[in-house]
């Protein structure tokens, strides 16, 4: 009875739920993860891939099969529904490599589905039938129901898993990799091959940009960041060309719209004009800058996405972590080892050929056959007298005479004795022998051979499979500088409280959800905060705004009194870094300390004030003038310059003062085509009100502003300055239509901003060549290759006359393909003036 108690006791514990959990849940994940979402380093396929790939190969005639034929087949082999097997061959065929389909299979830019199975088609591409089958360097095993044989992995020639990626959940982890480009694998392959360095980098088929800086070679914890392509259609319109990868039209046309809904972006509607190439159309709202717009849809919509690849495959029958660059060297040296098997195959099977043609001729050859006619009392006797009349001849061959090759050559036709042609059996020989040389000479070379098979690869296969996805630098956009003002900031200056929620108190201005808030209050103190509903900064609050950070321009000037002593001081400073929430105190932290007087100037202004003392005060003089200017700049913390020790009554504003700040240094960085002031790229000079000019290859010219968040295009700029409107403009254009270069010497006579103008003659095909703001220049034109290459100088402002604008030009030379020109380099002489070289 006891012991029947124990054995209950042990069944429960199986049977209930720790057992299920420590048993029946570990099978189940090591399931999930082996046989279903994650694929194998061999073939780079899931099982549910190798199976529906197995069962096409058992169908393929040439001719295209039902897709519902195809999943009824692969249920042979594959142990789940017809759904799941549905699913995965229509994400094999949308990947455009190894199936060839017909019909609608959807759109992986649209999110379109496809058809469904009863009416859409499919056969192996010429590609996989072959890279990914050979019956005879095939690993088998039974199928799950041991009715069918199944390879265990496809003989793979080919790194498919880099080149299709792949996605799948698992239990306790997920894989991740993603796709690259056909050719650049080949190539790739090919260097490793050859012991060479070799770079990789995804490309999908949507196209779009991805930055790859922090790809980290496809390793946990890398990212990319990938881009739609934005273009400015005109200054109301914007155009999105392309989708990132993994994001369809539709996803990303709400996403644009719930930006626009939350009043971080605003436009008037977006529209979807997609059909055989993306096209979403984005209308802007009236007066809303189209550079800040592109900004901002990358910064709050999915026109960028950043995506983590996490390369988990099977290795062995276990999950490893590995590198773009370990799985294409894995998949190069797979296919090393299948081309020698192949080889090896192949050898065995022409030294077997050559083993029986040489039977075969040695058999008539030396009528040997007439064996057969004798009368042997049993058929083992025939075969042992033939066997006996080869015995001449076995050191002939490379290996022993068999009782099958005998058989093989008395189930001879007689016909084919009388009809022998031993001169056909000795080209045969020789050919054979030809065959085996050329193999063992591949064996023995096999890196060359692998190579050779890469490169027809790439030849037969990889036209129209060229780079999707530009490879692209992204510069870092600051939310806070995009974002729309889409809320309204008010004040309760007496109570000290600052928020969106007091609307019944001082409106302050508009700010959007992403900005800080600067404020100072009577009592010296300063605080940035957060934009919230309602922030408590400090009674009697005197001035806020936006707060810009690292602003090196906006100067506040302050005259304090300090509780203790009674002096009153003057101070200038920048606030360029705080901690959020911190309260700053601006004097010298005593008790009574108060602000007498505060400014805040944009561009480092300083005014004039008259002082008032207080009558009551001994001072003999009780008013005087303070200027601002012969304060030095210094931090938030500094104790500032003594005023006065008396008492002073009130401070007023006398005459407003002027900037003491030199212009602004802007450079222009052409790795990504913005204004800055952080010194990168082309220096432009010193800004305070002038303007920018932008020269373009089309021929075309553009004044703009020194607003940083501005986008340009670097590969359509022939030149960008400082707009000097004396300066005088030398051009050389092609006109196309007659064949001969112009040139022109003019000044801008245009003032409106952001408006290109077009100065060279218009017609198909003209462009600009050369174009420079010197005002002697020389213009150095080469022609001609080789020994016959001819150069000239030619000094503009000599030979042409400055014109209007619009004016066509003089004839320069004419056309010539072979010509290249350039304007001659200058330097600065010791005054700063331009001096020709030599």
């Amino acid at each position: 009875m006891a012991k029947e108690k124990q054995e209950n006791r042990v069944f429960e514990n199986e049977t209930g739920v720790q057992g299920q959990y420590k048993n029946w849940f570990l099978d189940y994940a090591s399931y999930v993860i082996l046989e279903r979402a994650v694929p194998a380093i061999e073939d780079g396929l899931k099982p549910v891939q190798r199976r529906i790939l197995h069962a096409m190969k058992e169908m393929d005639d040439g001719r295209f099969n039902k897709v519902a034929n195809i999943i009824g087949q692969s249920m042979q082999y594959h142990p789940h529904g017809d759904a799941s097997i549905g699913d995965a061959l229509v994400n094999l065929g949308q990947k455009d490599l190894l199936i060839e389909t017909q019909g609608n299979w959807g759109d992986v830019r649209t999110g379109d589905e496809a058809a469904a199975s009863r009416y859409i088609e499919a056969r192996l591409s010429k590609f996989a039938l072959e890279v990914a089958f050979n019956h005879k360097t095939t690993e088998w095993q039974l199928s799950y129901d041991g009715r069918k044989n199944e390879p265990v992995t496809l003989p793979m020639k080919f790194p498919l898993l880099l080149a299709q990626g792949a996605d799948g959940i698992a239990v306790g982890l997920s894989t991740k990799i993603l796709p690259h480009n056909f050719c650049e694998l080949i190539e790739a392959s090919i260097k490793c091959l050859r012991g060479k360095k070799f770079e990789l980098y995804p490309d999908f088929q949507t196209a779009g940009m991805i930055d790859v800086a922090n790809y980290n070679d496809g390793k946990r914890g890398g990212k990319v960041r990938v881009r739609a392509h934005v273009e400015e259609l005109d200054k109301k319109t914007l155009v999105i060309r392309d989708v990132p990868y993994g994001v369809t039209t539709t996803q990303l046309m709400e996403s644009i719209t719930k930006a626009n809904d939350q009043g971080k972006i605003k436009i008037k509607k977006v529209t979807d004009v997609t059909a055989a190439a993306v096209e979403i159309q984005i209308d802007l709202a009236p007066g809303i800058s189209p550079d800040i717009t592109i900004d901002a849809l990358y910064a709050f919509t999915d026109c960028e996405v950043s995506i983590s690849p996490n390369a988990c495959v099977i290795v062995n029958n276990k999950p490893h972590f590995l590198t773009a660059h370990e799985l294409l060297t894995v998949s190069t040296e797979n296919t090393k080892a299948l081309l020698k098997k192949e080889l090896e195959i192949k050898l065995a099977e022409l030294e077997d050929k050559w083993h029986y043609t040489s039977l075969e001729k040695i058999f008539f050859e030396e009528k040997i056959y007439k064996e057969l006619e004798q009368k042997h009392a049993t058929w083992d006797a025939v075969i042992e007298a033939i066997d006996k009349a080869f015995t001449p001849f076995k050191k002939k061959l490379k290996r022993a005479i068999e009782r099958e090759d005998i058989l093989k050559l008395t189930e001879k036709p007689v016909r084919r004795i009388y009809r022998l042609d031993i001169n056909e059996l000795n080209e045969q020989i020789k050919s054979i022998e030809a065959e085996i040389k050329q193999v063992k000479f591949d064996l023995e070379n096999l890196t060359d051979f692998a190579v050779a098979y890469f490169d027809m690869l790439l030849k037969k296969f990889g036209k129209g499979r060229e780079r999707k996805t530009e490879i692209k630098e992204f510069d870092t956009i600051q939310v806070k500088h995009v974002a729309i003002a889409n809320t309204k900031l008010y004040l309760n200056r007496a109570e000290g409280f600052i928020g969106t929620g007091l609307k019944k108190d001082e409106f302050l201005c508009e700010c959007s959800d992403y900005d800080d808030i600067i404020a100072f209050t009577k009592g010296g103190t300063m605080k940035v905060v957060k934009v919230s509903d309602k922030v408590f900064i400090g009674k009697d609050i005197i001035h806020a705004a936006v707060f810009q950070k690292n602003d090196e321009r906006t100067t506040y000037n302050m005259i304090y009194l300090d509780g203790k002593s009674g002096v009153s001081y003057a101070k200038r400073f920048n606030v360029t870094g705080v901690t959020r929430e911190k309260e700053y105190d601006l004097t010298k932290g005593t008790e009574k300390s108060k602000v007498h007087y505060f400014t805040a100037n944009l561009n480092g202004e300083a005014e004039v004030v008259k002082i008032i003392l207080s009558p009551n005060c001994s001072a003999r003089i009780k008013e005087l003038d303070f200027f601002f200017e012969e304060l030095e700049i210094k931090g938030r913390s500094s104790m500032g310059n003594q005023v006065t020790k008396y008492p002073i009554k009130t401070v007023k504003l006398k005459e407003a003062g002027r900037s003491t700040l030199a212009g602004r240094k802007l450079w222009f960085d052409d790795k990504f085509g913005r204004l800055n002031a952080e010194e990168k790229g082309q220096y432009l000079g010193s800004f305070e009100d002038e303007k920018i000019i932008v020269f373009y290859h089309d021929g075309s010219y553009e004044l703009t502003d020194t607003e940083l968040t501005q986008r340009f295009e670097p590969d359509k700029i022939a030149l960008i300055e400082k707009f000097d409107p004396e300066k005088i403009i030398s051009a050389v254009y092609l006109d196309a239509d007659k064949q001969q270069y112009n040139i022109k010497r003019f000044k801008i006579e245009t003032t409106t901003l952001k408006t290109q103008f077009a100065f060279i003659k218009e017609g198909e095909g003209n462009r600009l060549e050369a174009v420079t703001t010197e005002p002697e220049p020389i213009l150095e034109v080469q022609s001609g290759r080789g020994q016959t290459i001819r150069k000239a100088k030619f000094k503009v402002a000599k030979m042409v006359e400055v014109m209007g604008w619009k004016a066509v030009g003089a004839k320069l030379t004419d056309y010539n393909k072979t010509i290249e020109m350039q304007w001659e380099q200058k330097h600065r002489d010791d005054k700063g003036q331009p001096e020709l070289f030599g």
